[in-house]
């Protein structure tokens, strides 16, 4: 089966569930295609049953913003007719559904019939989606896609809930490649490259936007460590980076935080920490606390969006409200403060993570795509 897969090539969630999901199909024996901007950064071409796709942007002064979804409509027609793809996988509604039901019409002009899936991953639907200026193109993505698939139960309730949408929403849950994952336990994971001995490793990774409370990381970092000696590790970039750093100069604990900036090492950086804080103000799903889950690192995140889902309120972390900080400091000082409670978390977090693999995820998908096909 040949799979056109569209996404954005970025660290976040969408590009990076997208990006394994093409690899573990193309070790299958699917030939994948990604029809991008970029190249994926997670992408690995070791594998010859992994193609890429550059959409190319024309410098035209007539337009301010270039039309992106013109190039990647246009784009997508190209593929499917060169490498005769039996099916187009795009994650978000907006561009990606959009422009490719634009190449589904002109594809068909030329009696050619391609299928659309459409996996939605939050922030096309709560943020962007739901604004008057795009919520009726997102309906309408949504509605004449062939299928559309969440990635949380509470993802589907807000589409649900923000649109008028009369086709079938089905949840599949992000995943986690534990082939992927280190050996937690090797001899690279060592601890005191990063922190020194008595001190507990704490972990932050985003894209550091506004949605994500950087400022709220810093504060609950200052409470934990007045009580605990503790390093923060804040893995990412984006435009709060520069608020957050401000603010830990001003609290006065600016040398107890290493901002490392945006990392393909994100899981060697997970097998130093003890503890993940993720308090952002809605999360559709919240791969990175999965991800943290399966490095053995408990979570203490906000109580949004699919995050209950994924994080087991008292067993694999805790849940506060959004913008409590008392609390979640409260609640990450219970866990590091005792080294027996802290282990049990752990293990709690990790065992929990593996209701989440590959193994389990990936023949959900390609259900889908025999339904479609056939």
């Amino acid at each position: 089966m040949n799979i056109g897969i569209v996404c954005y090539p970025t660290y976040g969630g969408s590009g990076v569930l997208a990006t394994e999901l093409g690899m573990a199909l193309s070790h299958k024996g699917y030939n994948v295609h990604f029809i991008t901007s970029h190249q994926p950064v997670r992408l690995d071409f070791l594998n010859p049953n992994l193609h890429f796709h550059e959409v190319f942007m024309e410098d035209y002064p007539l337009f301010h913003y270039q039309p992106y979804e013109l190039a990647l409509s246009s784009k997508l027609v190209e593929v499917v007719e060169k490498y005769e793809l039996d099916l187009l996988h795009v994650h978000y509604a907006i561009p990606h559904a959009y422009a490719a039901y634009m190449a589904k019409q002109m594809l068909e002009q030329k009696g050619i019939s391609i299928p659309i899936i459409t996996t939605l991953h939050g922030t096309d639907i709560t943020l962007v989606g739901s604004h008057p200026v795009y919520k009726t193109a997102v309906e309408f993505s949504i509605n004449n896609s062939d299928v559309v698939t969440a990635v949380s139960e509470s993802l589907r309730s807000d589409t649900l809930r923000l649109f008028n949408i009369y086709n079938k929403i089905e949840v599949i849950y992000n995943f986690i490649d534990f082939e992927m994952q280190k050996d937690w336990n090797d001899d690279d994971c060592i601890r005191e490259t990063l922190a020194k001995s008595e001190e507990k490793i704490i972990a932050h990774v985003s894209n550091f936007r506004p949605v994500k409370r950087i400022e709220d990381v810093i504060k609950i970092f200052n409470k934990i460590q007045s009580k605990i000696s503790a390093k923060l590790l804040m893995v990412g970039d984006g435009p709060e980076r520069e608020k957050a750093e401000r603010l830990a100069k001003k609290l006065g604990i600016k040398e107890k935080i290493l901002f490392l900036g945006k990392s393909d090492e994100v899981r060697k950086i997970l097998c130093f920490t003890d503890l993940f804080l993720l308090p952002s103000e809605t999360e559709s799903f919240g791969l990175a606390a999965l991800e943290a889950m399966a490095a053995r690192t408990p979570v203490i995140s906000s109580n949004t969006g699919g995050l209950p889902e994924v994080n087991l309120d008292g067993k694999t972390g805790f849940l506060s409200d959004v913008g409590d900080v008392n609390e979640m400091a409260k609640n990450a000082i219970y866990i590091l403060e005792e080294e027996n409670r802290l282990n049990e978390f752990k293990d709690k977090a990790l065992a929990f993570s593996k209701n989440f693999t590959i193994e389990k995820i990936l023949p959900q998908y390609e259900e889908l795509y025999d339904f479609v096909t056939n």
